[in-house]
């Protein structure tokens, strides 16, 4: 049997080698996406730095913006950024043209768009969009592709309207309230936010066939995703946490939110900005804290825009749902004690 003695000098000695290995560094990563300056929506992204999900997983993540999700894929395909936060559909689209981009982390858990009106609107049907000037995030944006479906189901073509590009936030919501432009062709997120902000509320006209459908997410190109699965997950799962971080503690996360984007923390902004984001729960990945597969993307719905799209023509072929979308890395990404993530949110002050 080992002497008392024997065991200490071991134990000292193992401790003196560890406290001597050098701390292992943190992979980098970059991140290209969302909107400048950064909206609500992107609370997550600040709140993995900030509560320090990414340093758990030995990451140090940059993030730069992109005016639309072509720009995302350009940086990401060029080799400028490793991930991407977009939607999918340019991906879908530049497919016949050699855009790879395949997406491995939701970001939200359905459809993001809708076609909507003012609730005092004189439009009140489908019809009444004949003539009607759309406003959108900027111009071409995808969220055109939902809108010219369900316009076409009513008898409409596409001369028939207009799309006016009107940005997001105070720049639209400014837009609408003055009149110039009639509807929304716009994320369901900015919606929500124009409710809690101005009581605006809204008649929405969704496209029912997809209304279920994910379409946004983190995605990469075939290249980072060979060489850099490891950083990937690890990201997956610091952005996991982030997810339910936002859905349990919606005032820590809106503090994290302005103190990230470099704004006071009055108590008035504060609680708007933690009103917006509880306005925004059911576009939360994290909404079903049950889910043990937060971040998952339903590969069946994907296959099912992708058919939506080789139907209304707007591809010459049908895209393989499972190049554009992989959940490769979602056992990984949920491999922690939710129940203590949880917890710890809920204290979180």
């Amino acid at each position: 049997m080992m002497s008392n003695a024997r065991s200490f000098a071991l134990l000292a000695l193992c401790a003196l080698t560890l406290a001597a290995r050098p701390a292992r560094a943190d992979d980098a990563l970059t991140l290209v996406g969302g909107n400048f300056p950064p909206s609500v929506v992107d609370v997550e992204d600040i709140v993995a730095e900030r509560a320090g999900f990414y340093a758990q997983e030995h990451l140090k993540v940059t993030k730069d913006f992109a005016g639309n999700a072509a720009a995302c894929f350009s940086a990401v395909s060029s080799g400028k950024a490793d991930i991407c936060s977009s939607s999918f559909e340019p991906a879908i689209l530049g497919y016949s043209k050699g855009v790879r981009i395949q997406f491995f982390l939701s970001r939200h858990p359905r459809y993001d768009y809708t076609l909507a009106v003012p609730s005092d609107s004189p439009i009140k049907t489908l019809a009444d969009f004949k003539g009607a000037d759309i406003g959108e995030t900027n111009n071409g944006s995808t969220t055109e592709v939902s809108t010219n479906s369900v316009l076409a189901g009513a008898g409409l073509h596409r001369n028939d309207y207009s799309f006016t590009p009107i940005g997001t936030g105070p720049q639209a919501l400014t837009a609408l309230t003055a009149k110039k432009v009639d509807a929304l062709s716009f994320p369901m997120q900015e919606l929500a936010i124009m409710h809690v902000v101005a009581g605006l509320n809204f008649r929405t006209f969704p496209e029912p066939r997809i209304a279920d459908v994910q379409n946004s997410g983190v995605g990469a190109s075939p290249a980072t995703m060979a060489a850099k699965p490891d950083l990937l997950a690890r990201f997956s799962r610091a952005m996991v946490k982030a997810y339910i971080f936002v859905r349990v503690n919606p005032q820590a996360s809106a503090k994290m939110f302005l103190d990230g984007t470099n704004q006071k923390a009055t108590p008035a902004l504060l609680a708007l900005i933690t009103q917006e984001i509880e306005s925004l729960e059911p576009m939360f990945p994290a909404y079903d804290l049950s889910d043990a597969h937060i971040g998952g993307i339903t590969l069946r719905g994907v296959e099912l825009y992708c058919k939506f799209f080789e139907d209304a023509g707007l591809t010459p072929t049908l895209v393989p749902g499972p190049e554009l979308v992989t959940n490769r890395f979602i056992a990984f990404a949920n491999n922690f004690d939710h129940k203590k993530v949880i917890a710890e949110a809920k204290a979180w002050r």
